[in-house]
């Protein structure tokens, strides 16, 4: 999943903690790095998850995208553990269970004013409150889905977004055959409705499942029925105004993506067994010694990359169950 629109300017915000000299002369790591740093309170917030004026909202603007992404995962796991009753959680229980390193689950939980205390861990309760917050899930957003084919249909039927904070509230088609045909206990409007039915329903999410051809005519009346966010699966680039947030998913670029990791392996594979043949002549050692040379850089540039799998975590959050 990417998103079509940045949000605020781009800069990376300055580190919560520097490295320190002991007395003894020796370095301390940060708050990111130690076992089991307890990380401050930032200002604009209270010991309850509360604000304490608009702190809060500056706080949003300088968390950066990648980090919001995890955030969500958080809040799913934390949730879950909530369900379990568990009241606090360690960063290594965590962040195992999130798929990320302790350090920069630390590093994202900073952004919020995190409530971890030394040898015992985060309080659960706390930290999906905070999270809620800051990712504005602490009010419904309403959502309209378009184009009830068989995406929207999927969409339209799958009971996690209302337990989520989105209830689906409206449902458009240009089909005659559905007009008016309840589809998840909705009946389906005509497109020419959306701007009245958004805004009489106060809709502020609105997702496009049409084909790309109607897209941007579908996102137009969406904006003008006073629609501020766009979850977009058309493979097309929307035109909108500066204050709509758009976010798109191509389903056929993610599997684009995972058809590249698994050429990669293959190859990687393919070295690996050519370099281990005994080879006839000097011609063909040498070939697989170059192709192994290959896959060993293709090898480490997966390495450092995570496995590989960066850019592709929006998309598996998107998959419908």
């Amino acid at each position: 999943m990417v998103t079509q629109r940045g949000r605020g300017d781009g800069s990376t915000p300055p580190r919560a903690s520097r490295r320190r000299d002991n007395r003894d002369g020796r370095a301390t790591p940060d708050a990111d790095n130690a076992p089991t740093a307890e990380i401050p309170a930032v200002p604009g917030t209270n010991g309850n998850g509360g604000t304490t004026g608009d702190g809060g909202e500056a706080r949003a603007k300088s968390i950066p995208e990648a980090a919001v992404a995890r955030l969500a995962v958080y809040l799913r796991v934390l949730s879950g553990l909530a369900e379990q009753g568990a009241t606090t959680v360690s960063s290594e229980e965590l962040s195992q269970a999130a798929g990320v390193n302790s350090a920069k689950l630390r590093k994202d939980l900073s952004y919020l004013g995190s409530y971890g205390t030394r040898g015992v861990g985060y309080d659960v309760q706390v930290l999906v409150s905070q999270i809620e917050r800051i990712l504005g899930l602490t009010r419904k957003h309403r959502v309209a889905v378009v184009g009830i084919g068989n995406l929207g249909h999927a969409l339209a039927n799958y009971g996690g977004f209302p337990g989520r904070g989105f209830p689906v509230e409206a449902l458009f088609d240009l089909d005659p055959d559905l007009i008016g045909v309840p589809v998840g206990g909705l009946p389906v409007s005509h497109l020419d409705e959306i701007p009245q039915v958004c805004a009489e329903r106060q809709i502020s999410i609105g997702v496009i499942a049409t084909p790309p051809t109607a897209a941007q005519s579908v996102c137009d009346l969406l904006v003008a029925g006073g629609v501020q966010c766009i979850l977009n699966f058309a493979p097309v680039v929307l035109q909108v105004p500066p204050h709509i947030e758009v976010r798109k998913v191509d389903l056929a670029v993610e599997l684009q993506i995972l058809s590249f990791h698994v050429a990669r392996r293959a190859d990687h594979a393919l070295g690996n067994g050519a370099a281990g043949g005994d080879g006839h002549n000097g011609e063909q050692g040498a070939r697989p010694s170059a192709d192994n040379g290959k896959a060993g850089a293709l090898s480490r540039g997966k390495s450092a990359s995570g496995n590989g799998r960066a850019g592709t975590d929006g998309g598996r959050g998107m998959v419908v169950r």
